[in-house]
């Protein structure tokens, strides 16, 4: 990607190592559990539990666009914004207004085929190593979002309506993206490809192991609760974000 010579190309994403990867499913299923916490357990609603996450996902980006460099902490509370955000807009389209997760889930793979595609021919690439500039950035963080409420729509219908369950939903999930990172080493199908399918179906896989966490042992979860299981996850996700900031500093990135 060529940069302006008034916009110098800007490094603010994390290297795509284990860690990475391992954060994306500690944050997308802290998001499952932390927006069901707001929406149903302190019964604020699906809809205005959106709107108050989305305010706090446009606070959060706000900051990450105006950073030069990649800030750990930053970057990963950008994407805990659009996971939470996620949970709760997809169960406004799913359950406040009755589209059912195979509709919403459809009308969403279509918002996010229609965001890759701008992204595309707007900057020529979808490749997250050339996200160097704000307007490549602002298409990564959209179609970020998009897929995480993709994400939970899929989870909740592989939980929910497929008969699979919640452990069954998170088995079939873990199943794909081993077949991911199979085909990530052994065949030529395109990177940029494997990698967006590996972000979407992070979330599901965080979904699917957020319901199995907070559901009742009758309903097939470990009872934990939404609020047992965000602090847990949250104690998780920060002592791993402190980890990151740490090598962050140490290689003089920040």
């Amino acid at each position: 990607m060529i940069t302006s010579a008034h916009e110098p190309a800007l490094r603010k994403l994390p290297p795509l190592t284990a860690a990475f990867w391992v954060m994306k499913i500690a944050a997308t299923t802290l998001g499952e559990t932390a927006g069901d916490l707001l929406s149903m357990t302190l019964k604020v609603g699906y809809a205005a539990a959106s709107l108050i996450l989305l305010g706090g996902f446009a606070v959060a980006l706000g900051g990450q666009l105006a950073a030069r460099r990649h800030h750990p902490a930053l970057y990963w509370c950008v994407i805990l914004a659009t996971s939470t955000a996620g949970t709760t807009m997809s169960d406004t389209m799913d359950r406040t207004l009755g589209l059912g997760y195979a509709l919403g889930s459809a009308l969403l793979v279509t918002a996010l085929a229609a965001v890759l595609v701008a992204w595309r021919l707007s900057t020529g690439t979808l490749a997250v190593d050339k996200v160097t500039t704000r307007k490549s950035e602002a298409f990564y963080w959209l179609a970020i979002l998009v897929s995480n409420t993709l994400g939970t729509a899929v989870g909740d219908f592989l939980a929910d309506s497929s008969g699979l369950g919640f452990a069954g939903g998170a088995l079939v999930i873990a199943a794909a993206l081993a077949a991911i990172l199979v085909a990530t080493r052994f065949t030529r199908i395109s990177r940029v490809a494997l990698f967006w399918a590996a972000f979407v179906l992070t979330r599901p896989f965080g979904a699917t192991l957020g319901d199995l966490m907070t559901k009742s042992s009758e309903q097939g979860g470990l009872n934990l609760g939404t609020l047992g299981s965000s602090a847990v996850l949250a104690a998780a996700l920060l002592t791993l974000v402190a980890i990151a900031s740490a090598r962050s500093r140490r290689a003089g990135d920040m």
